[in-house]
């Protein structure tokens, strides 16, 4: 393939100063904001200076191999990913989880850590000096990349949402999440603060919090199955899915006993909302990004047909 007819899409984020610059309009106005609560506006200006040159660096090398688009998060729900398109994602982690969601079955997408010495980046094992080594490499299909189960939400009217990281179903807002729970041959009526199903490359975030709580309040005796996930969660391209109820009540008219287990292709988890108007479904911690889940409403909560791909 000629260079020019390879595209490439570059995926970034906004920066901190960014995003203070678009409250405040200017510099001068978010420097005075942050000085003001005492807080050092030189490391929001640092890490925006590391950022742009990185991105810099990123499209001039990439320009090397094809045709660069610059793509800001903002976008990607309503960007259309041709199948041949290479994306590389100039991270943190979690701006690779949610590009992920967006692309093609097993599209390969590269994480690049534009800023080392501030980002840890599980998922960014790469950084912009390495572009010129990995994207022919990546073209060529000589570069090894990992399977990423995703969880898939699927409405009785026709809506789908995918996840990366995690399903959140429950309320919008501080009150009680009702709601009908089916698995298997398992039917209970639920009052709680809603569900967490987590994938995989999930499971060491918020799925952990939610097992340290039950160790705290078990005294640390959780069943030997789940407490290897502690710490460790489970493999990226695991064949299922873990759900966890938070805060489930106990009441005449609800019970508590199907409040964690694990969603296979033969038993997706089925809930239908009790809640009049406040029921929402979002992925990978992107609340603006929502499904409505109200009363009547279905939901088939069940691996993704489809699977990330992660160079490494």
């Amino acid at each position: 393939m000629n260079a020019l007819d390879q595209r490439i899409v570059l995926v970034t984020r906004r920066t901190r100063l960014e995003d203070l610059v678009v409250r405040f309009n200017t510099i001068e106005q978010a420097r005075f904001y942050v000085e003001h609560l005492g807080a050092d506006f030189s490391d929001y200006a640092e890490e925006h200076r590391v950022y742009q040159l990185a991105v810099q660096r990123a499209e001039a090398t990439l320009g090397r191999f094809g045709r660069v688009q610059r793509l800001d998060r903002a976008f990607l729900a309503n960007y259309m990913f041709a199948p041949d398109t290479l994306v590389v994602v100039l991270g943190q982690d979690g701006l690779v989880a949610n590009t992920l969601k967006y692309l093609k079955d097993e599209q390969p997408v590269i994480g690049v850590n534009p800023d080392p010495g501030r980002w840890d980046g599980v998922l960014l094992p790469f950084q912009v000096k390495d572009l010129e080594r990995l994207i022919p490499e990546t073209l060529a299909k000589r570069r090894p990349a990992k399977r990423v189960t995703m969880a898939q939400a699927s409405l009785s009217d026709g809506q789908e949402l995918y996840a990366v990281n995690d399903l959140f179903i429950g309320p919008r807002s501080h009150v009680s999440a009702r709601y009908e729970i089916h698995l298997g041959e398992y039917v209970e009526t639920h009052s709680s603060s809603g569900l967490i199903v987590s994938t995989g490359l999930g499971s060491t975030g918020w799925f952990q919090s939610l097992l340290a709580g039950a160790a705290a309040i078990g005294g640390h005796a959780l069943p030997e199955s789940v407490d290897a996930m502690r710490g460790q969660g489970f493999a990226w391209d695991a064949d299922h899915l873990q759900f966890t109820v938070r805060e489930p009540f106990p009441s005449r008219t609800t019970q508590v006993g199907l409040v964690f287990g694990q969603i296979t292709r033969e038993h997706p988890l089925t809930l239908v909302s009790q809640m009049a108007g406040y029921g929402v479904i979002f992925s990978d911690g992107i609340e603006a990004d929502f499904l409505e889940f109200n009363a009547g409403m279905k939901a088939t909560i069940q691996l993704a047909e489809r699977e990330g791909c992660l160079v490494t």
